[in-house]
């Protein structure tokens, strides 16, 4: 068993090292076919002056692909200035006909006014695609009555309204910082070459197909590891599960990895080329870096859910929750979306809940355009308002947190070697109440936003566009928090940062728990020996043993009812119940008041 374990070990350091490597290992030549292959993503009227750009990189075989994505940019950057000379207005022609308009205003009452026939007096100064829209924005300055304090106050206007109509012209022929990057990945896709490119299926299997078998061949000697029960010997002596070296590289692997998944995931297309054949199956298309993220994470909660089965396999508990975030992970968050969109629906997983899904209201239009579209629409409000209070008042956040949840299946799969890593100080206990209300409140006003926008067509209330709260929340909490704290930080400070101090659908699910739900986990304190397991193991950082000693039931806001407490226990202190809570202990509850106030003796 012992060599299988080191062999499979082998094998998966093998394939992660050729996926890393995998970002090496490409050219990069621009040639009439790449071109070619370009041209579909770009917009229709950018197409001609990019390509025409790219032409000047054609001739050359470039190696390194910071130095090539450094040129590429250059070269969308003189696009750009091309077409801010072609289709904006220059400092030069904005003073011209600033000076210009000054001179057509005239005096009333001591104040300028600005009429419509000085106006059109000096529209011939400006470029012919512009007169339009200059009429349009300047419409308010010409109005009867309207007066200016003085020249400077009139030409301040003008420079504003008359530079923002060159501006947005010119805007709409430039690639636009969103457009970007998706343009940076559509280069660099389609003008690399060399052995992955000519062979991706074979490298599908070598890496993501031997990367697996070789985390199952070191899983299954676990299996047969002694007797069945949990084993954590060592583990604050290993460097991987103790914030040691190894550790701190797999924290850096993965921070990276999400970082440059959510901000230049032009730099990881080998990595999301690498699922390809997955997603021409699929989907009958590329892959985009979505569909890669998925894919993995998919994966992730698949191999890491058999090393559940074998830790936990004297546990129907914990073998059945496993069972259902892995049926979950697969069937909601990856198959069914594929199937959606091969039926051209709305690509939405069913059991994704807002707040947590934030996108989830921004998205109202999309659903309500075909009949299932607004079935989801209503399922997805039936669930916020219904679902989520009537199943927690009955089982607790763990119905969702632990059993459903994409985000706690990957925390309870390929977190669980790091839930010992919690912090459980009164400190972190303070922290974590006030930042995930925080994001909650915020989620909550952020959506506010959003539908204020849809139902009055209006972007702005009391001075916040809704379209820039989406933006901060969409990177702070959806990206950073989420993705590159709340996973990239396992290794270093547990598996549930995002669910512990940052998921708002957690808060939500919590107030419920706290306040209204027949969840809690009853101790036994007559036999409770103090050993801290509970507590060590507590992913949430709730100090369980405090509870135990004191022979107090558990009903925290935070716990996700995972159960690792109640199965560390060496003493069977701990259990997972629900039913009224009364107040008092299992002790009291087996013993009977008698007992407990004679402390413990007969």
């Amino acid at each position: 068993m012992q060599t299988l374990k080191h062999t499979g070990l082998g094998l998966f350091l093998l394939a992660l090292g050729s996926f890393i490597a995998l970002l090496f290992l490409t050219q990069y030549e621009v040639s009439e076919a790449s071109l070619a292959r370009i041209r579909p993503v770009l917009a229709p009227d950018q197409q001609a002056g990019v390509l025409e750009k790219l032409e000047e990189l054609k001739g050359k075989t470039y190696s390194f692909k910071f130095s090539y994505v450094a040129k590429v940019k250059k070269q969308i950057a003189a696009y750009n200035e091309e077409m801010a000379a072609r289709w904006g207005l220059s400092q030069e022609a904005l003073e011209e006909y600033v000076q210009a308009a000054l001179q057509q205003a005239q005096t009333v009452e001591g104040q300028l006014a600005f009429t419509p026939e000085g106006r059109e007096a000096v529209q011939n100064l400006l470029p012919e695609h512009l007169r339009q829209p200059a009429l349009q924005k300047t419409a308010w300055m010409v109005e009867a009555g309207r007066r200016f304090r003085s020249q400077e106050d009139l030409a301040n206007n003008l420079r504003r309204e008359i530079a923002y109509v060159g501006s947005q012209a010119a805007a709409q022929k430039q690639v636009a910082a969103y457009q970007l990057k998706d343009y940076l990945f559509a280069i660099v896709k389609a003008t690399s070459k060399g052995i992955f490119w000519r062979h991706p299926y074979l490298f599908f299997w070598l890496i993501i197909g031997l990367g697996a078998l070789g985390a199952l061949m070191y899983i299954y000697p676990k299996f047969f590891d002694g007797l069945p029960g949990i084993k954590h010997n060592g583990i604050f002596h290993r460097s991987a599960t103790s914030v040691g070296l190894v550790g701190i590289l797999t924290g850096a692997f993965l921070i990276s990895f999400y970082i440059l998944l959510y901000f230049y995931h032009y730099y990881i297309a080998e990595w999301i080329a690498l699922v390809d054949p997955v997603s021409q199956w699929l989907r009958g298309e590329d892959a985009s870096r979505w569909f890669m993220y998925g894919f993995l994470y998919t994966v992730a909660i698949l191999v890491m859910g058999v090393r559940m089965f074998a830790k936990y396999r004297h546990s129907n508990y914990h073998k059945i929750r496993t069972a259902s975030v892995m049926f979950f992970q697969t069937a909601f968050a990856f198959l069914i979306p594929q199937l959606l969109y091969q039926l051209n629906l709305p690509e939405q997983d069913l059991k994704n809940i807002w707040p947590l899904d934030y996108t989830f209201f921004f998205r109202i239009e999309e659903f309500t355009a075909t009949q299932i579209g607004t079935f989801m629409l209503v399922w997805g409000i039936v669930l916020v308002l219904v679902g989520v209070p009537f199943l927690t008042y009955f089982f607790g956040k763990r119905w969702y947190c632990s059993w459903v949840c994409g985000c706690g299946g990957l925390a309870e799969t390929l977190g669980d070697p790091y839930r010992q890593l919690s912090s459980k100080t009164l400190r972190s206990w303070k922290i974590e109440r006030w930042l995930i209300h925080s994001v909650l409140v915020f989620a909550v006003l952020m959506t506010g936003l959003v539908l204020y926008t849809y139902f009055t067509q209006r972007a702005t209330l009391l001075g916040l566009n809704s379209y820039d709260v989406r933006s901060v929340y969409g990177f702070a909490i959806g990206s950073v928090f989420a993705g590159v704290i709340g996973t990239g930080f396992y290794p270093l400070m547990g598996n549930r940062m995002w669910c512990r101090f940052g998921c708002p659908l957690a808060a939500y699910l919590g107030i419920v728990q706290r306040f209204k739900s027949r969840f809690r986990i009853t101790t036994n304190g007559g036999q409770c020996i103090s050993c801290g397991n509970c507590s060590t193991y507590c992913e949430m950082g709730i100090d369980v043993r405090w509870y135990a000693q004191r022979g107090q039931n558990i009903v925290r806001a935070s716990c996700v009812g995972c159960g690792v407490c109640a199965a560390v226990c060496p003493r069977g202190v701990l259990a997972l119940e629900n039913g009224p809570n009364t107040g008092q202990s299992r002790m009291n509850e087996v013993y009977g008041p008698a007992f407990v106030d004679a402390g413990g003796e007969e």
